[in-house]
């Protein structure tokens, strides 16, 4: 929408927007997830933020007010569906009702995905398939830092739901597994994890804030076999791990010093090491460890290593 056109133009394209938005019935079948979405973000975005401007410098806002009404009365109406299916489908969720493969199954018949599409960026991207885990896990708002970061760890960034779903492919998964995500943030990856594999995942976070906000959401999905640990990194127990995740939480002589830890975890078994960012090229001159992905110059690609 053209902001530079005259008011009456862009009201009359705003009508026929929202008229055209009126007749699609498909937006209010709860199926069409991605659809319904995007809908939402263009009233929210292109059409009411529009009115909002326009009704400031307008001498006879009865049109754009009355617009805006039935514009937000379709938001609101298709926000309600959004709701209702993510109550239910965490309800089936804390019942255990869906089960590895059907998880999987289940998001994808609201989200159309490829989890090997995210590795031709160049940098972490985000889209329809991370708006439907936070709201399937009820991400609220970001909690904030509590505590200040050493200078060679890093700033919390969200690993794209995608790269799970592919961690989880190219991991190849055991049953006795215990999954680890050194530097777990808000608990996304830990969690997916376990939903898609059944197998005991862990998250080691150096943040009590984004600890406890993923214990809630473990705890809100019933999820017996999740566990974070609010513990520095260099100190943590992996006793128990096989197959560890880091998506660059740390550089330099810290990540050294974590490395060297998982080494002698390696001496009493062959455990995996998978990453994701810069992390990677550091991780591959490991001489205790093999890459068993192929190798590529584009550090937002997962890479799988596993111990001699």
């Amino acid at each position: 929408m053209n902001s530079d056109l005259p008011a009456n133009v862009i009201l009359f394209e705003m009508q026929s927007d929202i008229a055209g938005i009126e007749e699609n019935v498909s937006i209010y079948e709860e199926k069409n997830f991605e659809e319904r979405i995007d809908v939402i973000d263009f009233i929210g975005f292109r059409v009411i933020d529009q009115i909002t401007e326009l009704i400031g410098t307008a001498t006879e806002p009865g049109e754009l007010i009355l617009l805006e009404y039935r514009a937000a009365k379709i938001k609101s109406g298709l926000e309600e569906i959004e709701v209702n299916l993510f109550q239910r489908l965490r309800t089936y969720i804390r019942a255990n009702a869906y089960t590895r493969k059907q998880f999987k199954e289940m998001v994808s018949e609201y989200v159309s995905f490829d989890s090997g599409a995210q590795q031709q960026q160049e940098e972490p991207g985000y889209d329809n398939l991370d708006i439907f885990i936070n709201s399937l896990f009820l991400i609220k708002t970001m909690p904030e830092q509590t505590r200040e970061l050493e200078p060679e760890m890093i700033y919390y960034q969200k690993t794209p739901a995608r790269i799970i779903f592919e961690l989880v492919e190219k991991a190849d998964f055991r049953d006795e597994d215990v999954f680890f995500d050194l530097g777990s943030g808000l608990g996304q990856v830990v969690i997916l994890v376990n939903l898609l594999t059944g197998i005991r995942s862990k998250g080691i976070e150096f943040e009590p804030a984004f600890c406890a906000y993923a214990d809630d959401c473990a705890a809100g999905l019933n999820l017996r076999a999740v566990e974070f640990m609010n513990v520095d990194a260099r100190k943590a127990d992996y006793s128990e791990g096989t197959v560890f995740f880091m998506f660059t939480p740390f550089k330099g002589e810290m990540l050294q010093e974590v490395l060297e830890l998982l080494r002698r975890e390696s001496l009493g078994r062959k455990i995996k090491l998978i990453t994701y960012g810069p992390c990677t090229a550091q991780v591959a001159l490991q001489r205790w460890l093999n890459c068993i992905t192929p190798k590529s110059a584009n550090i937002y690609k997962l890479a799988v290593f596993s111990s001699f």
